[in-house]
């Protein structure tokens, strides 16, 4: 009897010692993640406002746009990609004190924004046979073409902006980028409705307008950036330091090598969603601007996924450096429950009110837009689920990376994407004639997959990293 109550008791304390933990690191996982959240949600408001607007405009026009806009994201994505690691770089050089080495590696990350905002932007300007080749409708191609004959230069200015961003969270100072990012979403809601209507004496542009509002806000977003950094007595004298405007290859090549494989996990994302874009183009103009649509809608809850990943991250990170793996498999964990607990209460939104839903983004006035946003609501039914696999996905990404693989995450996503999810989608959507909403369901098949390969990996490579530091034989029960 004492041996049963002494057990129960240890029993008891150790159930309250794991809720008090879980409890404590929530709190301070959510304390991170929520403003990167707000940040994130403040960014996509940008495009979000763009598809809002087009959605006012007709079944050609969301198609078209939604199309140069997929195509321009996917090469926005890889880009970001590879000046993200200047972050890391520069966190490192502010640790030691190396101002010499924070200035190169500010200006290395300039030249890959450039670099690959020319060769992108060149891209985009010449691609438009190749979408007719691969089925898309010519006129919505035509007019697709006419979008990103405007758009494409604004590859430049966003990649230069993203470098300003990681370069100022290296050195924990990123505070304007919120302000800044909520200024433009004023900012493009105000073009947006003059250049599409023609106001204060301008003509009427019509959908293109939608672009040349998103040219100028990522210009302006840049200017105002630099301006903010120039009255920052901290990060002033970074940017105007001789080593900011002087090649340094090292510094260059520093930052391709960690870049490279997160542009590749990146790129490899972006491309799965528009390659399924460009087979959901082939299925006609209703089918593409409900896939625009659906698009705008899940990448909005993604957000939040994508803040709790970043935090995640993070918190493993400083469990990794200092080799407490049972920490971070933890960590790993708890951020991953975050995102299925935050998917599922909006899959519960979408379950009881898809239709108020897809009415914010497409206007029931046109006739021509009821097939529309029939198909979008089935697509958000389907996406009730198909996020929450997105969510775990994203943030086995950043759990990964934090407890030190950045190559693993790749790896996976060409299982994952291209070999499961691509082959499901055309399977069904297009060989067993399953529609838009075939594609759909080989999409969430491929989330799935790469979400619960991303997973596996984490917890056995923490698992692993304990046994080492540990000295445990392989047989040693894993940690909890």
């Amino acid at each position: 009897m004492s041996t049963d109550t002494t057990d129960t008791t240890s029993t008891s304390r150790a159930e309250a010692s794991g809720a008090a933990w879980w409890v404590k690191n929530s709190r301070a996982l959510l304390r991170l993640a929520f403003p990167l959240i707000l940040t994130n949600f403040a960014y996509v408001a940008l495009t979000t406002v763009d598809i809002v607007m087009l959605g006012r405009l007709g079944a050609v026009e969301i198609a078209a746009a939604g199309l140069a806009i997929a195509l321009f994201n996917q090469l926005r994505t890889t880009g970001t990609g590879l000046v993200t690691g200047v972050s890391n770089l520069v966190a490192e050089a502010r640790v030691r004190d190396d101002r010499e080495r924070v200035g190169a590696l500010l200006f290395a990350g300039f030249f890959w924004a450039t670099v690959c905002g020319v060769v992108f932007c060149v891209a985009l300007l010449l691609i438009g046979p190749l979408l007719v080749l691969l089925g898309q409708d010519p006129t919505v191609v035509d007019r697709a073409g006419e979008f990103l004959m405007v758009l494409a230069p604004g590859m430049l200015p966003c990649l230069w902006f993203q470098n300003l961003r990681h370069f100022t969270t290296g050195l924990k100072r990123p505070g304007p980028l919120l302000a800044i990012t909520l200024a433009s979403v004023g900012v493009t809601i105000g073009l947006n409705y003059v250049l599409i209507h023609g106001k204060f004496g301008l003509p009427a542009f019509g959908f293109v307008g939608v672009a040349i509002a998103t040219v100028t806000v990522f210009l302006l977003s840049f200017l105002a950036f630099v301006a903010v950094i120039l009255r920052d007595s901290t990060l002033r004298p970074y940017l105007t330091s001789p080593h900011a405007r002087r090649w340094n290859g090292d510094a260059v090549r520093s930052v391709w090598r960690l870049g490279l494989p997160i542009s590749g996990t990146y790129a490899s994302e972006a491309g799965f969603f528009s390659v399924l874009t460009l087979v959901i183009g082939s299925l006609g103009v209703e089918a593409l601007a409900a896939q625009t649509v659906l698009n705008q809608i899940v990448y909005i809850v993604f957000m939040i996924s994508a803040g709790l990943s970043h935090a995640a991250s993070i918190l493993i990170s400083e469990a990794d450096g200092g080799n407490d793996y049972r920490e971070a498999r933890r960590t790993g964990l708890l951020g991953t429950a975050w995102g299925v607990i935050a998917t599922l209460l909006v899959a519960v939104v979408y379950l009881v009110v898809p239709e108020a839903i897809v009415s914010l983004f497409i206007s029931a006035e046109h006739a021509d837009n009821a097939d529309i946003i029939a198909l979008t609501v089935t697509g958000l039914l389907i996406a009730a689920l198909m996020q929450v696999f997105d969510a775990t996905q994203n943030i086995g990404n950043g759990i990964l990376r934090g407890i030190g693989d950045t190559a693993g995450p790749f790896r996976i996503s060409l299982v994952g994407y291209w070999l499961i999810g691509l082959p499901a989608g055309y399977l069904l959507g297009v060989t067993a004639d399953w529609g838009v909403e075939g594609v759909w369901t080989g999409q969430t098949i491929g989330l799935a997959a790469t979400a619960a390969l991303l997973l596996v990996a984490f917890l056995r490579r923490a698992d692993r990293l304990h046994r080492e530091k540990s000295g445990a034989p392989a047989t040693e029960p894993e940690p909890s």
